[in-house]
């Protein structure tokens, strides 16, 4: 079995424009460009945020107290 010719392609092209349309195809297009340009910038915040310190967090761990806090675990019931 060897790799697919450009007439394979053009053939599946044809068909696929032939069963959705160019306006649904355009369509989805744009929607999925929408959906990665969102995901983009949804990983720019995450990564903006990620940055800053939470609430009662520790900044660096040359200020963090080197004393242990216990806690006590309940159980499920």
């Amino acid at each position: 079995m060897g790799s697919f010719s450009i007439w394979h392609w053009l053939i599946v092209l044809l068909i696929v424009v032939m069963i959705f349309g160019t306006k649904k195809l355009k369509n989805m297009g744009s929607d999925l460009g929408g959906a990665v340009k969102g995901f983009k910038d949804g990983m720019k915040d995450g990564a903006a945020e990620a940055d800053k310190p939470v609430a009662g967090q520790v900044a660096n761990s040359a200020t963090a107290s080197k004393e242990t806090i216990d806690v006590q675990a309940k159980e499920k019931s």
